[in-house]
């Protein structure tokens, strides 16, 4: 069993940064590729960055690369999310989650484990 905990979400304004936490129970977080989603009032879940269980390998969604980083420290077994460049539209709940090893099939929305979200708002 692996518990996902986020934290950093909050308010900012449009162009702002935040560094969004994922904190993992457990004692194979490095044998997990993790990810990010979120999910705007009225909309769907959707994919924002993942990152993969071996070599680090890194993914993003069109809407966020170049501006947002997705990385890991598997001695703290946090993964992050740096925003930077923020935009009101990227105001959302933002999940984390976790998939034993798939890197592709977390980025699919194939996950083994998911965070309760924590709420970023960008304001104009």
């Amino acid at each position: 069993q692996v518990q996902l905990v986020e934290s950093g979400g909050g308010l900012v304004q449009a162009g702002g940064s935040l560094r969004l936490s994922c904190a993992a129970s457990g004692r194979t977080f490095s044998s997990y590729t993790m990810g990010w989603f979120r999910q705007a009032p009225g909309k769907e879940r959707e994919f924002v960055a993942a990152i993969s269980w071996s070599r680090g390998t890194t993914y993003y969604a069109d809407l966020v690369k170049g501006r947002f980083t997705i990385s890991r420290d598997n001695a703290k077994n946090t993964a992050y999310l740096q925003m930077n460049s923020l935009k009101p539209e990227d105001t959302a709940v933002y999940y984390c989650a976790a998939r034993f090893m798939g890197a592709q099939a977390i980025m699919m929305g194939n996950i083994d484990y998911w965070g309760k979200g924590t709420l970023v708002t960008v304001s104009s």
